[in-house]
């Protein structure tokens, strides 16, 4: 397992439990007690977690606080995914939707990539890369522009401006926080600001956010929970968060990543 993996894994077991002990980390990461120790010093020399004696603590993150694209790449894959394959069952041949930046939103571009006929507006480099590399020769790609981001978002006027005339049957957003009080949030104004003309110019909000979202709260709010037709997130959620969300957002789809693991399994077996 690379480094990174590792770091990754650390890191969703941390946002899982709030807690990492070391002994714990060894076992389920099949290392020495020593290469444990030196990823925790990397992580936590990068603000990521706060180590202590033993193991190490989530650290809060303030909120206008954001995190690199390659941080949050490696952070909670198989929930990502698994959101990704569901909220793909959205997307029809013919639509016209558009993606945010974020990595949930990018796997699931991975998955309707080939599908035909589609027009993606999209204000995320990734997004458009993964389309213009992977996409079926009768997609249809605009890509805002703006002021890069560190998450790789294009935003501000001109991406706000880019947005006015366009109508699209759904957006989907990808959020760094979903809390009751502030709704869908991010730690950055400008891409807040985006993403609301995004919201302002599409039938349906669909929102990707895996359950370390659930009570986040970024610097600024987006949308309300019940502005969202559909909420697409992983079984992490507690029942208290699953009970407040659905009572809130259109429709909530749970997935749960261990079925999309197995399933991938045993298509491989098949092959």
């Amino acid at each position: 397992m690379l480094a990174a993996q590792r770091r990754g894994r650390i890191l969703a077991e941390l946002n899982r439990d709030g807690t990492v002990r070391v002994t714990d980390l060894v076992e389920l990461l099949g290392v020495s007690d020593m290469t444990v120790r030196r990823d925790l010093v990397a992580l936590h020399r990068d603000g990521l977690l706060e180590k202590v004696h033993g193991g190490a603590l989530a650290v809060a993150e303030p909120s206008a606080s954001e995190p690199g694209f390659a941080v949050k790449s490696v952070q909670r894959r198989r929930e990502k995914e698994a959101i990704a394959a569901a909220a793909a069952e959205l997307v029809h041949t013919g639509m016209a939707i558009a993606v945010s930046a974020g990595t949930t939103t990018h796997a699931l571009t991975q998955h309707i990539a080939r599908i035909p006929n589609l027009t993606v507006v999209t204000n995320s480099v990734w997004v458009a890369d993964v389309l213009h590399r992977t996409g079926d020769s009768t997609t249809s790609v605009l890509l805002t522009g703006g002021l890069r981001t560190p998450s790789d978002a294009l935003v501000g006027p001109v991406a706000v401006s880019s947005l006015r005339s366009l109508h699209v049957d759904a957006f989907f957003m990808g959020v760094h926080g979903m809390d009751v009080g502030a709704g869908f949030s991010t730690p950055n104004l400008l891409e807040s600001e985006t993403n609301r003309a995004m919201i302002e110019r599409s039938r349906r909000l669909i929102v990707c956010a895996d359950s370390s979202k659930w009570g986040v709260v970024g610097l600024s709010s987006m949308a309300a929970l019940s502005e969202a037709a559909v909420l697409v997130t992983d079984s992490g959620l507690s029942a208290h968060a699953s009970g407040a969300l659905a009572d809130r957002v259109g429709e909530l789809v749970v997935v749960d990543p261990a079925d999309d693991e197995d399933a991938g399994t045993d298509e491989a077996e098949d092959a």
